[in-house]
């Protein structure tokens, strides 16, 4: 057992590609985790998709034993967390088991909007924060210029932040010295009846589920019996084990500690992110204030392409969430697509995260409809209604007022592309509430409908401004708006897939964009397809996908002219029989494609 004043809970936090995987690569090397051969770049991201985009999405954790300078040796428990907007909620769980938080800002860019809401989000847990300055050995590097940025935006005292370069290992024994020196021990009895944390838990199909927890009290050992305390399910311990990064059995986990368990976990809803365990025969007293929930922002519906595919579907995602608990999801029914799920995610990349990864894991091929945000509905009976899809939008005689989500964004941008972010932000209905400046970098917050920057406001923003600016958002609440739902029909039949909600001055436009969209996306059919957009019953946009037409007189060679208008008017009819009866297939990727707004 190590005594708590030698272990170091600490979870580094930065904003998107400020190097903090890499930093807990050079960490892991330098406290001996794993051998030379072994490592390899990003060790701790361990899904594909991770190492391919450069970007985490799950927080990992790893034990290291550090000799540090006052020759005890501490046990340092790390957390490499995303740094993304829409995975926060990974950060949140994770600052939420430790005492402390390594606050890493590239030396070369300054702080950014997602440092900002890190630094946030460690302050909230009463963490010590220690800051550190990476990618030091980068030419562009101003270290000077970022110290004064911190202690303008954030608060923090500089005067001892650790300068350290991920890529080469340079400053790493002093940052580790740091966080033996400056972080707090955890605090815990052993002899208390046990109390742990429940961080994360995925699925593994050789040992079922791997719960992540961290003791808070109390000795977890092998063949304990253990109780969820939010809904009393039972188990026995199988396995106890910690990550150093690889998956090593030990006998015991003991307060302050984090490490893993196995106890024959079949049922994947007994597992509870932010849930407490304790000892079945002499449980504790009250459980742990845990985690606030996820609440989802962007919603889309998921259907398999193969409808015999949906039970397999449907057990893909029952596995994801547990793996990801902020994934929500429920039945839906189509008239276009069949049988699926209607999900709620943190934001767009988190959606094409799990849509990549119910393709690549399970092998599954789906259709996807696209994003939207949730509405609030006053109806004119005094009712109130959520509406998480424009398909299911109930008569407008029946409807009072309709409000939207509104979120408040943060942007740091350099002053030269101010002007743009400002236009961008006005385009999509935003209201400025606060521009200021530190140094040459202009920070603005806007108030915009969350329906604005769902599609492609990122992108866009990112291109305005040569990927100098940062974006972050949080919600804020509903707003009454002047929203309208537009329906797109192809050849007569609406598609609810296609249907959206917005605000009645962009209708027209958007309706009349997504028209000609789809005359590009939908493959010509042997008849005339028109596609319309509607508003109600009246038509605000056409246009018509021209028939594909088979050379009927080329048989006639010679010979009178109404021989060749007979087979003509011959085929006319056949072409409207069949607009009546005829099918349009439509590609799935026209469904994504057809609702990209703003793009040329």
């Amino acid at each position: 057992m190590t005594e708590l004043n030698l272990i170091r809970n600490f979870a580094i936090i930065a904003h998107i590609d400020h190097g903090k995987s890499t930093l807990a690569d050079r960490m892991i090397e330098y406290c001996g985790g794993l051998t030379h051969r072994e490592m390899t770049d990003q060790v701790l991201d361990s899904m594909d998709i991770e190492k391919e985009r450069g970007i985490t999405i799950k927080a990992q954790t790893v034990r290291l034993n550090y000799q540090a300078q006052d020759g005890k040796t501490y046990q340092l428990n790390l957390m490499d967390t995303p740094g993304h907007v829409d995975f926060s909620y990974e950060v949140s769980r994770s600052l939420a088991s430790c005492e402390g938080s390594v606050l890493v800002v590239d030396a070369t860019q300054g702080v950014e909007a997602q440092t900002l809401a890190n630094v946030y989000l460690a302050i909230d847990n009463n963490h010590e924060i220690v800051p550190v300055l990476n990618k030091i050995d980068l030419p562009s590097a101003d270290p000077e210029k970022v110290k004064r940025q911190i202690e303008d935006v954030i608060g923090l005292d500089t005067s001892d932040a650790v300068e350290t370069s991920g890529k080469t290992g340079l400053g790493v024994p002093e940052l580790l010295e740091a966080i033996v020196q400056r972080l707090p021990a955890p605090i815990g009895d052993a002899n208390a009846p046990l109390k742990a944390l429940l961080i994360d838990s995925w699925y593994d199909s050789y040992l079922g589920v791997i719960i992540l927890v961290r003791i808070k009290d109390g000795v977890l050992r092998k063949k304990t019996p253990i109780r969820m305390m939010s809904n009393s399910a039972a188990y026995s311990v199988d396995k106890v084990g910690i990550f150093t990064p690889k998956m090593q059995d030990i006998d015991a986990l003991y307060p302050g500690e984090v490490g893993f368990i196995t106890a024959s976990i079949k049922s994947v809803s007994d597992c509870r992110v932010g849930d407490t365990i304790t000892n079945d025969k002499t449980p504790c007293a009250e459980a742990l204030p845990g985690f606030k929930p996820s609440v989802p922002v962007v919603f889309c519906s998921i259907f398999p392409v193969d409808s015999s595919q949906y039970e397999a579907l449907k057990d893909a995602l029952a596995k994801l969430k547990l793996n990801d608990a902020s994934i929500n999801y429920q039945n839906e029914n189509s008239a276009a697509l069949g049988l699926g799920f209607r999900c709620g995610f943190l934001g767009l990349l988190h959606m094409e995260i799990i849509q990549e990864r119910i393709g690549r894991e399970f092998d599954l091929d789906i259709i996807t409809t696209a994003p939207s945000v949730a509405y609030k509905i006053h109806m004119s009976d005094g009712s109130e209604i959520m509406l998480h899809n424009p398909a299911d939008m109930p008569d407008l005689s029946t409807v009072r007022s309709i409000e939207e989500p509104m979120v408040k964004a943060t942007i740091l941008v350099p002053d030269t592309y101010l002007g743009a972010v400002l236009k961008l932000c006005t385009e999509r209905r935003g209201e400025q509430v606060e521009l200021t400046y530190v140094g040459s970098r202009a920070m603005v917050v806007y108030n915009i409908p969350l329906n604005e920057i769902v599609f492609d406001f990122y992108d866009r923003l990112k291109s305005i401004t040569s990927g100098y600016a940062s974006f972050d958002y949080e919600l804020t609440g509903y707003q009454a708006s002047d929203l309208v739902k537009v329906q797109i029909l192809i050849n007569e039949e609406p598609v609810d897939a296609l249907a959206f909600l917005c605000h009645r001055s962009e209708a027209e436009a958007r309706g009349r964009q997504i028209c000609e969209r789809l005359k590009d996306l939908i493959p010509r059919h042997l008849f005339k397809i028109p596609i319309q957009a509607a508003i109600g019953g009246r038509v605000v946009a056409r246009e018509t996908i021209s028939a594909l037409r088979k050379d009927v007189t080329a048989k006639c060679y010679g010979g009178d002219v109404t021989r060749k208008r007979k087979l003509l008017d011959k085929q006319k009819k056949g072409k409207q029989r069949m607009r009546q009866f005829g099918k349009v297939e439509v590609p799935q990727s026209a469904f994504i494609e057809a609702l990209r707004i703003g793009d040329d």
